[in-house]
């Protein structure tokens, strides 16, 4: 009752007119307490919507009170749409909505904080504005509510409109809003309620823009509207009527004359001129001779639309809905290192300390331009380019920032043709209100302060495609010169054949000093290193200088082609931008950005079009074959002289690899909404992609290529696409860490290099170059999503897809609900429920285990016992002798769920759609130091003992149809015997080489050859038969394919020598072996010659190598390899181990402890002396130093060598190096001078290597050609002997005609090809002596 009570008589109480203002504001203070205590306790419901997970009963009556008191208002009201006041950010009481997506809004959302009093929705009471200065009320207190329309016309006529102060009639401009005003007030008709003359054209206009609907769809509907509406109402009629209502409402157009070929501008001084001053083209078109006398009128040759850019600006202090959000940048709160909008970079912070008095307040604009091509006829029809000049304010939130509706079109640019360099001339009245805005400022009302303020603005870069960067920076972006940064530091050079400028070896420079490819010679450009530095980014005052004493001129200047032309040939610059004009320009540390979007999409494209092998696209051509050598070595890619051929590369796909691939991208499915559907990309004929969207290759290039490239390509190339990929994943993150960019800005030298020593250099144009410079311009001017044209051509309708439904996450609204379901996404059509299979519960049950952060306890403890339990007894797991879990699923199941690389589906798989519920996928491999060999997975014939045969019911759109994830190299094994083992190469060799081996023995105990008494004697049909018992028994990616056979050879080659040197031990016959072959063996084995190969050999295994005493050397790995035990020993210590824990596991005994020879110990005393030496405390510190193992086991050992480090060989030096991505530790460790010998020592054998190979080839080709001699030889042979057969069979032939008809016949015959003795019978006796 005192609330009531105080509010009747608040006149009273506060004084008439309001004069007391100190006691005032404690009568407002505490009224404003009363109410909201009041208002408080009674409505707690509305911030108590769950419990255990479900909205509770009481939320949802009072949520329909709200509702129904809401729409009681109607007043408050737009048509059928009351004010959401829900927690999203798109709606807090700024959005109408329609009733049931309130509902449903605060239902999921809940309201905004402290909404007790529904002020917005009607509800009468006293509020006192929480911004309002000191010594100033707002009352929004009446028991009228305010017409919402009255509000939007004031917002847009500015703080200094006042309709009841009119001493004279108003001018045109305000008259307008004097119309509105009325029109607000009028009644379509006589009673109507619902809607005033005002509010149905704005809903008409807000139709047509939303449903983009034409003007005579507009005059139809209008004119059906005032048929059906009783008489005498205000409807109007048609579009021009409802526009000139609105007329007050829009914001002001500029139309400004232009020169027909873009020189000039008729603006400014220039406004009175009728031809052009630079080609004397006319101003105005000639009218028709019919209508030169009536046509009052000029009409121009063409003309450019300019919007002026300062009272959009003062719009958007003048609304409630924006003008508290133009401070954001300034009170939000920064986390040290971590960048999630501009205003947290260094160029904004830069900025800030150059420009104080600028930075002094913080309503302020920064602004950021865009210009890109635009055709509005599409590619279909008329040839048309128009170029739209964008500008948009950075002052907004995350949020609200770069969202289309504060992008402001500022420049029409008319076409029909590209402006090129010209875009200088229509940019002049933009550069002139921007430095209007800089200088001098504008007047403007801050209705969220109350207050009026001098706006300034500045403009901090501009966004654009490459070409355009040329238009907007004046430096040109063809040619060797085309990098902005590298600029005349550039190595681009001209290749030989194509006749292109490549960026081939351009990144080395920017790899650290010491680092080893520097001095290579040979992966490279032939017998070149690198010295030189990266080049240093330049100043703007640096850049400024050199224009100008280069004596450029802006395109607006006279005799500025004829001025610019010599020097363009002499440098990359082409003009002196108009850009230049601005005062503070110079300071910025970024002025034009480098467009990520463009140069992913072109970089994708390279790469996959040459790993797909597209005709007409790929890099790999045949002149860039006839080049490759000319500059770099590959030997292995030279044309086959026999064929005339190039041989297929390793970075391109077979038919079979590709037809795959294309098979898997084509029924790949994603959530709507996240990526157009790349099955109608697919080319099945020609087994390629085609039409791919930006976003499409973006989409690809960051979350597919891990996956799809995974089983066919080789590792070396999959391995350096997969880090290119994630390159760019953590490049356009929305949140990015300073310490991340210097990372990633290290990282990718390398990564191009890497590149370098497998593609060719036809391949490297100046889109492989420009990754270079991405993550020093994210370091400095923040992230990439506010730099990149997305959201530009999403403004001009360029179809470019979203991966959520557009709105920002709020960390409440999902409160309740697993993080992996958390991402913002669209809805796919109506929710169903039904049953999933027990395939997609797998699935949804891995996805969930290796992405859900919630989970993690449960990995860790829970469910390496339930793995445990669930396999045990069944079967020797992976073959081994142990039984049960002891070498199976038992000891890797916490590994089962490390996310790598290998744990997604890939082409070969039946797995064809990602195993995410969320809408939003991620597919996020690990980083590529950190794969493994994967572990062992269930045998896919067994069942699964987990709940999943029962149903399980889900959305329909909560998991794709597909099917669990398998690794690609999984040791799969069971008692029936019926599963593979799954092999991998891994540096060169089988894994896992132990069963690889036991396997091969195992073939050779089923059949041998008799007097196979070494490998060489065995013949080519066992051999085959041995390896089609091999390839029974295991399986391998198809990538390993042209590895396999050979790898087997040498493998199997040393697996029989064993073998028969184990017979020869035991001297026992085999089962296997019958007697009489059994003997022919021994008598072999007694020869001299045997005996005596035999004694050398036992000779040298016992030689001393180290010297006398230190015995011979030994180690304790058995049949497995180093790299092996070094992955047993990484999982045993939970990281990567360093090279004495390997040679200690190597060389000491598990019975006693004990080393296996006197060298090995030898030599771990020594390193035990010198590490504790190494760890003796400094001075001035007690405590121990650090120790690095590796540089002491190495110097103990005496270096490296031959690639091999004593005691583990060289595939534990493989592993080490590549586990911990280091490998140039090895090489610190050593000597300059030891280094450099022995890079130079690799180098020759690497030469050597390719001399012997070609001599090979040489040998292989002339035994070809002596076999083909031989063969033709041969077959030559058996024609003449066919031939002498055939006389022989003739002559017999015909000596038994002769004796038939009476002749004689001679005893012998001469030789073929002599006359005989008897002279031959004539004609005329041989007829007379023929009977009839």
């Amino acid at each position: 009752m005192e609330a009531v009570f105080l509010v009747a008589n608040r006149d009273n109480l506060l004084g008439g007119k309001r004069k007391q203002r100190g006691l005032t504001r404690v009568w407002v203070y505490w009224l404003k307490t009363i109410l909201r205590g009041k208002m408080s306790s009674d409505r707690q419901w509305m911030y108590k919507r769950f419990m255990n997970g479900i909205l509770i009963q009481e939320f949802l009556n009072g949520l329909e009170t709200f509702i129904n008191f809401a729409c009681s208002q109607s007043r408050w009201m737009d048509g059928d749409k009351i004010k959401c006041p829900c927690n999203n950010r798109k709606c807090q009481n700024m959005s109408f909505r329609d009733v049931n997506t309130v509902r449903y809004h605060v239902a999921k959302y809940g309201f905004v904080p402290n909404y007790f009093v529904w002020i917005y929705q009607g509800e009468s009471t006293m509020a006192v504005d929480s911004d309002q200065n000191e010594g100033s009320e707002s009352y929004v207190c009446s028991e009228e509510p305010s017409n919402t329309y009255h509000r939007m016309v004031n917002e847009a006529a500015g703080a200094d409109f006042n309709m009841d102060d009119m001493d004279e009639p108003p001018n045109p401009e305000a008259q307008k809003f004097y119309d509105m005003l009325k029109a607000a007030d009028n009644e379509l008709w006589p009673g109507c309620k619902t809607h005033s003359q005002l509010s149905l054209v704005a809903r008409l206009m807000s139709m047509k823009s939303e449903n983009h609907m034409s003007e005579k769809l507009f005059d139809q509907v209008t004119k059906l509207m005032k048929e059906i509406v009783p008489d005498n109402n205000l409807v109007t009629d048609n579009f021009y009527s409802t526009k000139k209502l609105l007329r007050g409402m829009g914001l002001p157009v500029e139309k400004i004359d232009c020169c027909f070929n873009g020189c000039m501008l008729y603006w400014g001084a220039d406004s009175d001129l009728i031809s052009c001053k630079f080609c004397d083209h006319p101003r105005f078109k000639k009218p028709p001779r019919v209508a030169e006398k009536r046509q009052k009128t000029k009409v121009a040759y063409k003309k450019m639309y300019y919007f002026p850019l300062i009272p959009r600006l003062q719009r958007l202090y003048a609304s409630n809905a924006t003008a508290h959000d133009m401070r954001w940048h300034s009170e939000h709160e920064v986390e040290q290192g971590v960048m999630r909008h501009p205003s947290d970079s260094l160029a904004w912070k830069h900025f800030n300390q150059i420009h104080p008095d600028f930075a002094a307040e913080s309503r302020n604009v920064r602004l950021g331009l865009c210009t890109d091509g635009f055709q509005p006829f599409g590619k279909s029809g008329q040839q048309y380019s128009t170029w739209p000049v964008i500008v948009t304010p950075y002052n907004l939130p995350p949020w609200l920032c770069m969202k289309e509706q504060y992008m402001f079109l500022s420049i029409l640019v008319p076409g029909p043709k590209n402006p090129k360099d010209k875009l200088d001339v229509f940019l002049q009245p933009l550069i002139a209100e921007l430095n209007h805005l800089w200088d001098v400022g504008v007047n403007t009302y801050d209705i969220s302060k109350k207050q009026n303020f001098m706006m300034r603005a500045a403009l901090m870069w501009t966004v654009s495609d490459f070409p355009a960067y040329s238009m907007l920076s004046g430096w040109s972006t063809a040619g060797r010169l085309a990098c902005p940064y590298c600029m005349d530091k550039s190595d681009a050079f001209t290749l030989k054949f194509s006749g292109k400028q490549s960026w081939f070896d351009n990144h080395r420079k920017f790899l650290p000093a010491n680092h080893p490819f520097r001095r290579n010679r040979t992966a490279f450009r032939k017998n070149k290193t690198v010295t030189t530095v990266p080049p240093v980014v330049r100043s703007g005052d640096d850049i400024l200088t050199e224009i100008q004493s280069l004596g450029l001129k802006k395109v607006t200047e006279m005799d500025a082609t004829r001025t610019n032309g010599p020097i363009c040939r002499t440098c990359g610059w082409r003009k002196h931008s108009i850009f230049w004009d601005l005062p503070y320009w110079r300071s910025n540390l970024i002025r034009h950005n480098l467009d990520v979007m463009h140069i992913e999409k072109n970089v994708f494209d390279n790469v996959f079009n040459t790993v797909l092998n597209v005709d007409g696209k790929t890099k790999d051509t045949f002149k860039s074959r006839q080049e490759l050598n000319d500059y770099c070595r590959r030997p292995e890619l030279k044309r086959n002289e026999a064929t005339g051929k190039y041989p297929k590369a390793c970075y391109t796909l077979d038919k079979k690899a590709r037809q795959t691939l294309c098979e898997w991208v084509k029924i790949l499915k994603f959530p709507d909404g996240y990526v157009s559907n790349m099955g109608r990309c697919v080319d099945m004929k020609k087994l390629k992609l085609f039409g791919m969207k930006s976003h499409d290759c973006h989409v690809f290039m960051q979350r597919l290529i891990p996956i799809a490239f995974r089983e066919i390509l080789p590792l070396n190339v999959w391995k350096v696409l997969t880090e290119l990929s994630l390159f760019f994943k953590e490049l356009t993150a929305t949140t990015i860490k300073t310490d991340d960019m210097v990372r990633l800005e290290n990282d990718i030298p390398l990564i191009l290099c890497k590149l370098e020593r497998i593609f060719p250099p036809s391949f490297f144009d100046s889109m492989e170059h420009l990754p270079v410079h991405l993550a020093y311009k994210a370091r400095i001017a923040g992230p990439v999503q506010y730099r990149w044209m997305y959201p530009f051509e999403r403004y001009l309708r360029k179809n470019v897809p979203r991966n959520d439904d557009g709105r920002v996450l709020v960390e409440d609204e999902y409160e309740d609900k697993l993080s992996i379901f958390k991402h913002p996404g669209r809805a796919f059509g109506r929710a169903k429920k039904r049953c999933m299979t027990d395939e997609e519960y797998k699935a949804a049950r891995s996805y969930v285990l290796l992405n859900c952060e919630e989970v993690a306890p449960y990995i860790e403890y829970v469910y390496p016992k339930w793995l445990q339990m669930a396999h045990k007894g069944r079967g020797r797991g992976r073959g081994g002798r142990d039984g049960g879990n002891g070498r199976g699923h038992g000891r890797d199941s916490s590994s089962i769920l490390r996310p790598s690389v290998q744990s997604v589906p890939s082409p070969t798989h039946p797995i064809q759609t990602s195993p995410s519920p969320s809408p939003s996928l991620t597919l996020s491999p690990s980083p590529l130091s950190e794969i493994r060999p994967p572990p062992i997975v269930p045998p896919p014939h067994t069942s699964d003992p987990s709940p999943s045969s029962t149903p399980h019911s889900t959305p329909a759109d909560a998991v794709p149809p597909f099917t669990e994830p398998s690794t690609s190299s999984s040791i799969v094994g069971s008692s029936a015997g019926s599963a593979k083992l799954v092999i991998e190469i891994v540096d060169g060799s089988f894994f896992p080489s132990h069963k690889c081996s036991a396997i091969i023995t195992k073939s050779f105990k089923k059949m041998v050859d008799s007097k196979a008494f070494s490998w060489k004697k065995v013949s080519k049909s066992t051999k085959k038969t041995y390896f089609d018992d091999f390839q029974n028994q295991c399986s391998w990616a198809p990538r390993f394919n042209g590895q396999i056979k050979s790898l087997w050879e040498s493998k199997a080659a040393e697996r029989y020598s064993d073998f028969v040197h184990q017979l020869k031990i035991v001297r026992d016959r085999p089962d296997f072996i019958p007697e009489d072959e059994w003997l022919e063996w021994l008598q072999y084995w007694e020869e001299p010659e045997v005996k005596k190969k035999s004694e050398i050999a036992s000779k040298n295994r016992r030689t001393e190598v180290a010297g006398p005493g230190t015995g011979m050397s030994r180690h304790t790995g058995g049949s497995k390899s180093t790299i092996e035990h070094a992955r047993e020993l990484a999982r045993e210590l939970g990281r990567d181990p360093n090279f004495y824990e390997i040679f200690r596991k190597m060389h000491v005994k598990k019975a006693d402890g004990q080393f296996v020879d006197n060298k090995s110990k030898m030599i771990a005393d020594l390193v035990e002396e010198r590490v504790t030496a190494a760890s003796q405390p400094v001075e001035g510190s007690m405590d121990l130093q650090p120790i690095d193992y590796d540089p002491i086991y190495l110097e103990t050992i005496g270096g490296q060598k031959k690639q091999r480090v004593y005691g583990i060989g060289s595939k534990g030096v493989a592993f080490c190096s590549s586990s911990r991505a280091s490998s140039s530790s090895v090489t610190a460790a050593v000597d300059e001078a030891v280094e450099q010998r022995v890079m130079e020592t690799n180098e020759r054998i690497a030469v050597m290597e390719t001399e012997m190979k070609e001599k090979d080839q040489q040998i292989t080709l002339l035994k070809d050609e002596m076999q083909q001699m031989k063969e033709v030889n041969n077959e030559m042979k058996e024609m003449k002997n066919a031939m002498q057969q055939q006389m022989t069979n003739m002559q017999s032939q015909l000596a038994a005609l002769m004796q038939h008809m009476g002749h004689r016949v001679p005893t012998e015959h001469p030789p073929v090809g002599q006359p005989t003795t008897d002279p031959p019978a004539n004609d005329e006796d041989d007829d007379l002596g023929l009977d009839d």
